[in-house]
């Protein structure tokens, strides 16, 4: 199964609940709620590129799995960052704020989609992307 690809997102659950449990502002979840964004995962030998597209702004995140480093996520939470990977067909962030909240994001990789769980404080959230 190959975690590469570009997904479109086709359905989300619970992500403004999620994201006030992140502590995230009125206005910046009213736009997470109506983007649609496309994400791309990219393997370029070791080091590993995450790009997630909305029609406000592209974000990119460059990483090796197992290796922390620091990242200043889109909402402005500073944390300690780690991908891994499990089963062959998942992958494994977690985000240790060292400002803000901390949460954790499950990929799952299929032939056709990506399906996203996020964790913060308790609440989850399921989002479905399509595969390109």
């Amino acid at each position: 199964m190959s975690i590469e690809g570009k997904f479109t997102l086709e359905t989300s659950e619970n992500f403004d609940e999620f994201m006030k449990a992140l502590g995230v502002g009125l206005v910046m979840r009213k736009l997470g709620a109506s983007s649609k964004p496309t994400v791309e995962l990219i393997k370029n030998n070791d080091e590993w590129t995450l790009k997630t597209s909305t029609a406000m702004k592209t974000t990119e995140v460059k990483f090796k799995m197992g290796e922390e480093f620091d990242e200043t996520t889109y909402d402005g939470r500073e944390c300690k960052t780690k991908f891994t990977v499990e089963d062959g067909n998942k992958v494994i962030q977690v985000q240790n704020a060292t400002k803000g909240k901390s949460a954790k994001y499950i990929r799952e990789f299929t032939d056709t989609e990506m399906i996203m769980t996020c964790e913060c404080d308790g609440v989850t959230s399921k989002r479905i992307y399509k595969r390109q």
